[in-house]
């Protein structure tokens, strides 16, 4: 339901529509608050305030956290007020407590999008549609437009990876500021171009299969890591970190706790949030002590 022009009340009901799916056209700022918490009281106007003086440069959902604990637990909310900065369906950034109004306009200029972001949108819709040479075009010329745009050339690696051009995907990591390389996103897309690189030599799945019913020791952990990388590869994430944390449970230390540091590369795949980390994160946990 609409506050005003740029401020929307949000629950578990319309967050995906409100929040996830209108984070792909505009950045949406998501003000996680209790009636309760005088902090929020303080935060809540100037946010307000800034969404519309922005004049819809960025929507404010504001979830009330007593009523919506599930949202709460999924987006690992510990203290309010939290904001969260939605972009392209995921959190990209967030702060917690009550800054004052210059670091709030601060935080939310730095998370505006980059010239050219409307091209790097209609990328990504080009890319769920299948449509891999329009949308590698489109990227191509939001980079054109503005060098810095990071994110387009994430989209761009993904392309290449996507196509066996790892070289090309390498390139565009290395164009990326040293700071952007060092964003959650970045490190899984590392670890993806590594995965599919360990893969290329990977011997088939059911040699795989046979290896690690037959096999013990390194040769059966070896075995083990390669099926969970042709299984994450495959989209099987859930299968792939099943394994993994087999490995962990039998195999700890082969290669100075490789299944371990693996299981943390998919978590920054999946950018180190959301239910499936949170439920495996607990599970390695477990196998670890």
């Amino acid at each position: 339901m609409a506050v005003s022009g740029h401020v929307l009340e949000v629950n578990l009901d319309n967050f995906q529509e409100a929040v996830v799916g209108l984070s792909r056209k505009v950045l949406v700022l998501v003000d996680f608050w209790a009636p309760w918490c005088a902090p929020c009281r303080a935060l809540g106007p100037v946010l307000e305030k800034l969404a519309e003086e922005m004049g819809g440069a960025f929507v404010l959902a504001k979830v009330n956290s007593d009523e919506n604990a599930d949202l709460s637990r999924q987006y690992q909310v510990r203290g309010i007020p939290a904001v969260k900065a939605f972009k392209d369906g995921k959190v990209v950034d967030e702060f917690t407590g009550a800054l004052p109004e210059s670091a709030v306009r601060q935080f939310i200029e730095k998370n505006l999008p980059l010239p050219g972001d409307d091209l790097r949108v209609q990328a990504l819709d080009a890319i769920a549609q299948g449509k891999a040479a329009e949308a590698e075009a489109l990227l191509e010329q939001a980079i054109s437009i503005y060098p810095g745009n990071d994110p387009a050339r994430v989209a761009l690696a993904h392309l290449a990876i996507q196509q066996g051009r790892h070289a090309d995907a390498q390139a565009q990591i290395d164009a990326m500021s040293p700071t952007f390389q060092m964003e959650t996103e970045v490190e899984g897309l590392k670890a993806l171009l590594e995965f599919t690189e360990t893969a290329r030599s990977a011997p088939s799945m059911t040699t795989l299969e046979a290896t690690i019913a037959s096999e013990k020791g390194d040769l059966r952990a070896q075995a083990m890591y390669q099926r969970s990388l042709l299984l994450l590869l495959q989209g099987q994430e859930e299968a792939a970190l099943d394994q993994l944390i087999e490995m962990v449970e039998r195999h700890k230390n082969y290669q100075d706790g490789l299944a371990r540091k693996t299981v943390l590369k998919i978590f920054a795949l999946q950018g180190n949030r959301g239910p499936l980390v949170e439920r495996y994160r607990s599970r390695l946990s477990r196998a670890l002590h």
